[in-house]
């Protein structure tokens, strides 16, 4: 798992003064020291700020005009996490949006990222509160309508476009740029094989969990959707492959995998894959390279892992 954080961060003391002064209006103090904090990719403000009370808080903040995907991502996420109550997530305390600045302040989780390579307890005690939170999180008690479409699918486009993304392909993982028609059919079935009831993080991987000794928690939730249960183990399962981990064999212990048809984890891996390898094939020298590499690192995670189950 690349470890590097995006490189479009910005500090506590970036931010517009006037805008500044409005989130410590509604924190109801200033803020004494804020720590830019690490893991993630999203552009724009990830700070704990301490403030001049002893509070500590999470913010984070984006401008529109120059990051409109992320201050919609922002927009999402506070909308879905006022509607999110369980003792897994972060709770929401307040928002504040202008038009063009966008910021989300959350309580503070007294924890840690998930080490990596994963450490063998700490993702046992991960998969084990998976278990707990799909069963809270069923049926989803999220209004679709707050909710987007999975970020899936993308062979097909990658097929039908050619060119230099289908070269790039080849060169990170020929078996792929082989068999890219039988990976765009595999992808087509997702609505079918993914249809469910329980909503999904969405993007789950050990940058969004945070750990303490009594919890575990799972942050950022812009990309939640509604969907089977298995899905956001099987996204979390050929992420940690990349620690050396064997995910089938996880996954044939798993209680929200072990009992699933081998065709619906097929087509989650073929759809996670597409989606993420078609951006990463496609994107210019303009887009932020840490993130670039990381979702190469996590599409072809899913993709070896398909190919070793076909």
């Amino acid at each position: 798992m690349p470890q590097e954080t995006g490189r479009r961060r910005i500090t506590w003391g970036a931010l517009p003064r006037g805008v500044a002064a409005c989130i410590e209006q509604l924190l109801g103090a200033e803020v004494a020291e804020a720590a830019s904090q690490p893991g993630g990719f999203s552009e724009g403000l990830a700070s704990l700020l301490t403030l001049t009370d002893g509070r500590r808080v999470f913010v984070k903040a984006a401008n529109s005009e120059h990051a409109p995907a992320v201050s919609d991502f922002h927009r999402r996420e506070i909308a879905v996490t006022r509607q999110l109550a369980t003792t897994w997530t972060p709770r929401l305390l307040d928002a504040y949006d202008d038009g063009i600045w966008i910021a989300g302040i959350y309580e503070e989780i007294r924890g840690k990222l998930p080490a990596q390579p994963w450490r063998a307890d700490e993702l046992d005690r991960v998969l084990a509160a998976l278990i707990e939170l799909t069963d809270a999180l069923t049926p989803s008690p999220i209004d679709r309508a707050l909710l987007r479409g999975p970020r899936l699918g993308g062979w097909r486009a990658l097929a039908e476009g050619g060119g230099v993304p289908v070269d790039r392909l080849r060169r990170m993982t020929p078996w792929a740029a082989d068999h890219l028609d039988d990976l765009a059919d595999l992808e087509t079935w997702a609505p079918q094989a993914l249809a469910g009831e329980t909503l999904q993080h969405g993007d789950l991987y050990p940058f969004n969990i945070m750990l303490n000794n009594e919890r575990v928690f799972v942050v950022d939730w812009p990309h939640a959707w509604i969907g089977a249960p298995h899905c956001d183990t099987v996204t979390l399962l050929s992420s940690a492959s990349l620690s050396g981990v064997d995910p089938q064999e996880l996954a044939e212990r798993h209680p929200l995998t072990r009992a699933v048809d081998k065709e619906q984890i097929d087509v989650m891996l073929a759809a996670h894959s597409g989606f993420l390898l078609r951006i990463t094939t496609s994107v210019g020298p303009e887009a932020d390279q840490n993130l670039v590499e990381m979702m190469t690192a996590l599409g072809l995670a899913s993709v070896r892992w398909l190919r070793n189950r076909t």
